[in-house]
């Protein structure tokens, strides 16, 4: 079976920057997407369509195709009276929008009351290289269509 819209795929993948290990699978614990819902970043998604299981690519993914390019508007100063706890650089926090979005962003420096915020995703700018293996494709379940993402097992048994 061929990975294309509405297939539940499961990969094994190595993500490197500038040749530096960001992020991987964890061994025998494969990601797990729907195809063509937007879970993954365009690019990757873009390269997986019509392989199948046991196929082995290297992906490489352009800002554009991945987390975009960095925006210098993003970078932020605000005050340090509107944070609850202490602050830490690097670490990410969340603001929330009046409508109730959540949007995260990382600290980057301290200046007295100042606090410099950068609210661009870590790895936007940069080009990705994904190492990846297709271990298994299959049809999605309508639930998980009609959710728009994959459901592990007793996943969503409690909501309704």
């Amino acid at each position: 079976m061929n990975i294309s819209n509405n297939k539940v795929v499961e990969i094994e993948y190595t993500l490197t920057v500038n040749g530096e290990v960001v992020d991987q699978s964890e061994s025998g614990d494969p990601l797990v997407y729907l195809q063509g819902h937007g879970n993954i970043i365009p690019g990757l998604e873009k390269a997986l369509e019509g392989k199948s299981a046991g196929d082995h690519l290297q992906v490489t993914v352009q800002p554009d195709e991945g987390y975009g390019e960095r925006d210098d508007e993003a970078v932020q100063v605000i005050a340090r009276e509107d944070f609850d706890d202490d602050i830490e650089v690097g670490a990410t926090y969340f603001a929330q929008a009046e409508d109730g979005s959540v949007t995260p962003f990382t600290v980057m420096s301290l200046d007295g009351d100042d606090v410099t915020v950068d609210f661009n995703p870590p790895l936007a700018g940069e080009v990705l290289n994904f190492d990846v293996t297709v271990k298994s494709v299959r049809d999605a379940t309508a639930e998980e269509l009609s959710h728009g993402h994959v459901h592990s097992d007793g996943e969503h048994d409690d909501e309704f």
